[in-house]
């Protein structure tokens, strides 16, 4: 199934359970409606990527989705704790965390091996009355699972959301405290390089936000938005095949041939500046984060890590982008999966520690320099990129034959649940 469009938000409104999301972090990606999935873009991306830069490679240099535009598309919180801690295996660990957080505990037949099927979820949270403070917590915490196991860190499955998550919702108050946006940026990574494979057909993960990302840097291929005075910006685009019916059949060859012929002036390095986004509408705690948005970090989910190389597209940060240093070589992190029991703390994995541990000293990364005009990049950096990478920037002389979907993601986009 096909993880791009998101669900309506919550459908019993509560003052207090709107101030519970704000405090968890996750109100503003709560907010966001359907934004359908245009599958040929997002085919067009994926052949962009390059796993071993965790970089798009176009024809103005490289570029990527950072923490910067998390926090803008989906107002997720960028800054804090990584997300990260054990995982068991055994039904009778989820059991009792279960219990413990939810008072109930679901069934072995509620349940996809280490997942709690989002059915159970969606009917432990619709039998809840909320006339106090357990069950309104009770209530969020289901709905941040649903989020969790849809829209933000979704499987192909689409159906259950892995129990690893719930310890770090067992102390509510802590839970605004870890990074969910880095984490969300790092399964969205971890889904292009999957996908940028030959021998796969299928993605997964947060397509939304890339689909934004696009429509916010190439505003050349944006279908009809909606009013720009929302946020999160991902409600642009909320609901866009109802006015842009011609979009949604644009095919890979269309949006290959477009990014094929960009043009420097059409890509917007710096995307959420004033001209372009109205600071009243930016929750002022989505700034506080800014900080570390240019990071050069590992970006951490449990047994997922990927690399944050913004020393790849400074340009994006309003800095001047000079031939950047030999990729980051992950090792046997890149590409670790849940596919097999394992019981295994990774924040102190040896495998992982030291991932986690450069994320935690994200503020010595950050990138500094002079901020420079985002048009005028360095020929010496042009240079360098259009000999290393210049026979593949022109994809449409390339391809022999292509699908007439061109659907390398899913045979059919199925609109998600309501969490």
């Amino acid at each position: 199934m096909l993880t791009c469009d998101h669900p309506v938000p919550p459908d019993r409104y509560n003052e207090r359970v709107e101030e519970h999301l704000r405090s968890t972090g996750f109100y503003h990606v709560t907010q966001i409606g359907v934004v359908q999935c245009q599958k040929a873009l997002v085919n067009a991306l994926v052949e962009r990527w390059h796993p071993d830069t965790h970089t798009l490679h176009l024809p103005v240099g490289e570029c990527a989705v950072t923490l910067e535009d998390v926090a803008m598309i989906f107002g997720l919180p960028t800054d804090g704790l990584p997300v990260t801690g054990m995982t068991l295996s055994s039904f009778e660990a989820l059991e009792a965390e279960c219990l413990h957080q939810f008072g109930v505990a679901p069934k072995k037949s509620d349940c996809r091996g280490s997942g709690i099927k989002l059915t159970w979820l969606r009917d432990l949270k619709e039998r809840l009355q909320l006339t106090d403070e357990n069950n309104i917590q009770v209530y969020v915490k289901c709905h941040i699972m649903l989020l969790i196991g849809t829209i933000l860190f979704g499987d192909k499955s689409g159906a259950s959301v892995h129990w690893k998550f719930l310890p770090l919702l067992s102390d509510f108050a802590s839970i605004g405290q870890y990074s969910w946006g880095s984490a969300c940026l790092a399964h969205l990574y971890r889904s292009l390089c999957r996908a940028s494979r030959f021998d796969c057909k299928e993605i997964d993960g947060p397509l939304t936000l890339l689909l934004c990302w696009a429509w916010m840097r190439l505003p050349y291929l944006v279908p009809v938005p909606r009013e720009p005075r929302n946020f999160s910006l991902a409600n642009r685009w909320r609901n866009w095949k109802r006015r842009d019916r011609v979009y949604r059949y644009l095919k890979l060859a269309h949006f290959r041939k477009a990014l094929d012929d960009l043009q420097e002036s059409q890509f917007l390095w710096v995307a959420y500046s004033v001209d372009r986004v109205d600071p009243d509408i930016i929750s002022a705690e989505i700034y506080m984060h800014s900080v570390i948005w240019s990071a050069t970090v590992p970006l951490v989910s449990f047994e997922c890590i990927e690399w944050h190389a913004t020393d790849r597209f400074r340009r994006q940060f309003g800095f001047i982008q000079g031939v950047p240093h030999q990729e980051r070589n992950l090792d046997r992190t890149h590409g670790e999966v849940l596919t097999s029991p394992k019981n295994l703390n990774w924040a102190t994995a040896t495998s992982h520690s030291f991932w986690v541990m450069q994320w935690t000293n994200r503020y010595n990364h950050v990138l500094t320099e002079e901020p420079m005009a985002p048009q005028q990049p360095l020929d010496t950096y042009m240079y360098w990129y259009r000999s290393k990478y210049g026979d593949h920037l022109n994809l449409s002389d390339l391809v022999v034959q292509e699908d007439v979907e061109g659907d390398q993601v899913m045979d059919d986009v199925n609109e998600e649940q309501e969490p």
